[in-house]
């Protein structure tokens, strides 16, 4: 995880129009970048790019196209606001504008409520989402995936202190404890299938999930380590991450079933991979040296 000094130095553009839909705000921008190379932003704090890359080094032309991209700004480290600047950030950012460059396109950012996220794209509302979206063989169905980015460990995340169990399993043969999760999730499908469903106390969003939590109204929550790493920077003195890797799933993008877009992605991705590009961001943000932390981001509301 990492701060958002940390976002793209390269493109941005002026003139956008903000507008509502399905459960989030919608950001469209005209194509013109700065001279300086610094980067604008609309009043809801997502930042506005031009056409990035050149159609004479693109792995694939899109010619500039606009390509609308899902994110909550609620998940760390992959997209955030942050409640100093009002300004968006996070992996997400970085990494879909690095593909962009390869690729001759514009990314449009758009702010949605991860309920409706991946059937919006199913639906063909955005072109595609980000938001560290777990590759399950279920979502496959309505919507594609791009090669995997990243593979993320699931853990339970406990108040400090901790003993009466030390595993999933340990937890599970303990009648009394109950697990929070966000509804919705991959973690939500991993909880039901260890506990009943009236064991398993599912939120809309994680940081309801560890407020209950901390106020003992729940005993752990299953989470992505790298989330969960977030909440224990902000509260080291109250919660801790316990036990093995209860899964490892692999996160990609997602896109409407049949999108051209995601044969383009997948190169691009092999290339940021190929070079050590992915291995550098993925560093800064999924390691120890990122100190955004919950405290430090805006709740996001949707219309």
């Amino acid at each position: 995880m990492n701060n958002r000094s940390t976002l793209l130095m390269v493109m941005v553009l002026i003139g956008a129009a903000v507008l509502s839909a399905c459960g989030g705000q919608v950001v469209e921008a005209e194509a013109e970048s700065m001279e300086d190379g610094s980067v604008q932003y609309s009043e809801s704090g997502l930042p506005l790019y031009g056409c990035l890359g050149s159609s004479e080094e693109a792995l694939v032309d899109l010619e500039c196209r606009e390509v609308t991209v899902a994110v909550e700004n609620a998940y760390l480290p992959f997209n955030y606001i942050h409640s100093e600047t009002g300004q968006a950030g996070g992996w997400d950012y970085e990494v879909v504008t690095a593909i962009c460059e390869l690729l001759h396109c514009q990314p449009v950012f758009m702010e949605v409520s991860w309920d409706v996220m991946i059937q919006s794209v199913a639906d063909g509302l955005y072109d595609m989402a980000a938001d560290g979206i777990t590759i399950t063989e279920e979502r496959d169905e309505i919507v594609d995936f791009s090669i995997g980015y990243v593979a993320i460990e699931q853990r339970l995340l406990v108040r400090v202190g901790e003993d009466r169990f030390t595993s999933i399993e340990e937890f599970v043969a303990n009648p009394d404890l109950v697990m929070g999760t966000q509804t919705g999730t991959t973690n939500y499908e991993t909880a039901i299938q260890y506990l009943p469903e009236d064991r398993v106390q599912a939120y809309e969003q994680f940081p309801f999930a560890v407020q209950a939590l901390i106020a003992g109204e729940i005993d752990a929550v299953i989470i992505d380590e790298t989330s969960g790493l977030g909440y224990q920077g902000e509260s080291a003195d109250l919660l801790e991450l316990i036990g093995p890797s209860i899964s490892s799933d692999a996160l990609g993008f997602v896109f409407p079933n049949g999108s051209d877009l995601v044969e383009p992605f997948n190169m691009a991705l092999q290339a940021l991979m190929a070079d050590g590009t992915l291995t550098e961001i993925n560093t800064r943000y999924f390691g120890p040296d990122f100190v955004v932390t919950y405290d430090d981001i805006e709740e996001v509301t949707y219309d």
